[in-house]
């Protein structure tokens, strides 16, 4: 899969999650086989990047290319102008954010509530093409609720304004996360335009890749929830497309081995204080896949310092290894 100069390692992508993306977890989803990872979305208002939490989003130290930098917001000159900056400071693909569902971000004519209005989708997707001269991506949900999917409308007008790849969640606004995502329209996205396009929704394990895949005729995939606690998932999908095969969970050496790596990338990218908060999140994810998870997590959330998180897991994959 190629989108723009940039040929792709694999046709598989890790999902923008607010909170979930930053650059450690975009590099252990690429260390897998993730061939594209966006970073957080970042708002398109300027004034607001002075915080520590829109700063840390603008770091592409060390990263795999494409870089690829999420924007959001609902005036076309401020898109642009971020769109513009994120390029200065190293950004080689600008993804646009029409898929959020939030209410905070709707709320604020953004996100997923900009497809109610086309013409502005048009005039947003015209300025920050413009603006840049990196490829341009969007994504998008299939439409704002059941009574108006115009996903396929979206679609072709993100062709029309030069979008060179497309991400659809299969969901509306309206499902937020609920429900099952459904893939119909996905497809119908797919038969309409030429450029690339990522099917995102649900997809959890690589039967569930395949089949998405084989419905929709899409180029890939993208993963977002299920990756959280898995980020090996990559790794098990893409073995699946090459052979048909199914690999062996990793076994608790190996989970130690990447939940330790991760949690010291966690301390040093984000500080020892913020890094021991956010590592509590990856630990929950992680524990799901973890025997004796309830007691995994509850001595290992009560840790407050890096040396702490990391001798309570040391000591639970040691009590694991002596029983087994």
């Amino acid at each position: 899969m190629k989108i723009g100069p940039y040929q792709l390692s694999s046709n598989l992508a890790l999902a923008p999650m607010a909170g979930v993306t930053d650059l450690p977890f975009r590099q252990l989803c690429r260390s897998f086989g993730a061939g594209l990872a966006a970073g957080e979305m970042l708002t398109s208002n300027v004034k607001l990047w002075n915080s520590n939490k829109s700063r840390s989003r603008f770091s592409h130290a060390d990263e795999p290319e494409p870089r690829i930098v999420q924007i959001v917001g609902g005036d076309p000159t401020m898109m642009a102008e971020a769109a513009h900056m994120n390029v200065d400071m190293g950004a080689q693909i600008i993804d646009i954010n029409m898929g959020c569902p939030a209410k905070k971000v709707c709320n604020k004519a953004a996100g997923s509530a900009l497809m109610k209005d086309e013409s502005l989708v048009a005039a947003i997707l015209t300025a920050v093409v413009t603006a840049v001269n990196v490829p341009v991506t969007l994504k998008i949900r299939t439409g704002w609720d059941e009574h108006h999917r115009n996903g396929v409308n979206i679609a072709r007008i993100a062709q029309e304004c030069g979008i060179q790849s497309l991400a659809v969640h299969g969901r509306t606004r309206a499902c937020m996360f609920n429900g099952q995502a459904e893939y119909d329209t996905i497809r119908k996205i797919k038969q309409a335009i030429n450029i690339p396009v990522l099917a995102n929704g649900d997809i959890d394990s690589p039967q569930k890749a395949q089949q998405v895949l084989e419905h929709t005729g899409a180029d890939g995939v993208m993963i977002g929830r299920a990756a959280q606690g898995r980020p090996w998932i990559f790794r098990d999908i893409a073995e699946f497309f090459a052979t048909g095969k199914l690999l062996q969970p990793p076994d608790s050496d190996e989970v130690r081995a990447i939940m330790r790596a991760h949690l010291r990338s966690l301390y040093i990218f984000h500080g020892e204080d913020i890094g021991v908060r956010i590592a509590r999140k990856h630990i929950g994810w992680y524990a799901a896949e973890c025997p004796q998870q309830d007691i995994f997590r509850r001595v290992v959330m009560r840790a407050e310092t890096p040396d702490a998180q990391l001798a309570a897991i040391e000591a639970y994959f040691d009590a694991l290894a002596e029983a087994a």
